[in-house]
């Protein structure tokens, strides 16, 4: 039989449609996509010109003060009271503090691109005051205006930084596993590493060529070891190896129908050093899939 780990996530990835999108992007992926669109943050002059509240204010002589500032008052607010209040289970209270939970998931880890917990209270900071409208639009277009060529080089320099981690973490998985003398390098840089074979032993039966429909179960990875895709707990999906990225083409000609293997994906033979435009796999990246190939459905060679 065949079997994965435990974690059941499932991410939409260009190998099959049959996939569902998973909401939360991982810790690296949000951080590139940030980047990604970190272009189009506007630092026109055209933004109207006004005064950013000052940091030390208190909420009292202030309206754009963050809620955060809420401890320095004498006596507690009714939003930080709220904010502090037990949530029972089932109440329209968890419905909206769900809600908050959804639209986070949908954010991501942003804790990437900070580097001390100062700079993540600033950052929850502008999160807050601009969702509950301390921060009118005004204001947000006025910082957006002076600050945006900043911002743009801190995000891209921390997500290169991000990227370099991530390419690295791969470099070194890969290496290690072309060591193992059970394992298969070709010269595209894919690794493969046997771990079960088909019915007739390993090496033997049928096998897929370029112009194969194949029927599969996998389990992808990236070098972290977040899960951006896999048929755990489904059906095992049907495509064309045409249809796929060069490191499965290439990879699974070198396996026959039955068997299971580990494959190591260098970034050239995977999605390259852009990754992929949702940012779900970052630019760089080498992934590693736990693959059964279940049967060669067309255009298969060798066997019985």
């Amino acid at each position: 039989s065949f079997y994965f780990a435990t974690e059941q996530p499932r991410v939409v990835n260009s190998h099959t449609h049959h996939s569902k999108t998973k909401m939360k992007l991982s810790q690296y992926r949000i951080a590139l996509a940030i980047a990604a669109a970190a272009s189009s943050l506007s630092t026109s002059t055209a933004f109207t010109s006004v005064h950013l509240p000052s940091t030390h204010q208190s909420p009292q002589n202030n309206k754009h003060a963050s809620l955060l500032f809420a401890e320095e008052s004498s006596s507690p607010s009714p939003s930080v009271q709220m904010a502090t209040k037990a949530i029972e289970e089932g109440s329209h209270d968890e419905l909206m503090y769900a809600l908050g939970v959804n639209l986070a998931r949908q954010l991501g880890d942003v804790r990437p691109l900070v580097e001390t917990s100062e700079e993540l209270t600033q950052l929850a900071r502008g999160l807050l005051d601009t969702v509950v409208g301390k921060f009118d639009d005004e204001a947000q277009r006025s910082l957006l205006g002076r600050r945006g060529e900043d911002l743009n080089k801190i995000i891209v320099d921390r997500a290169k930084a991000i990227s370099q981690k991530i390419k690295a973490a791969g470099d070194a998985m890969l290496m290690e596993m072309s060591e193992n003398p059970e394992t298969a390098t070709l010269e595209s840089g894919v690794v493969i590493h046997p771990l079960e074979a088909g019915p007739d032993g390993f090496g033997k039966g049928v096998k897929p060529t370029a112009a194969s429909t194949v029927k599969v179960h996998y389990h992808g990875t990236l070098p972290d070891g977040t899960v951006f895709d896999s048929t755990l707990g489904g059906d095992p999906v049907t495509f064309p190896l045409g249809g796929v990225i060069p490191g499965w083409k290439a990879g699974l000609q070198h396996m026959c129908e039955g068997e299971t293997a580990m494959l190591g994906v260098p970034p050239a033979m995977g999605y390259g050093e852009e990754g992929t435009p949702d940012g779900r796999i970052p630019g760089g990246a080498s992934l590693f899939f736990k693959i059964q190939l279940i049967e060669v459905l067309s255009a298969g060679i060798g066997g019985g």
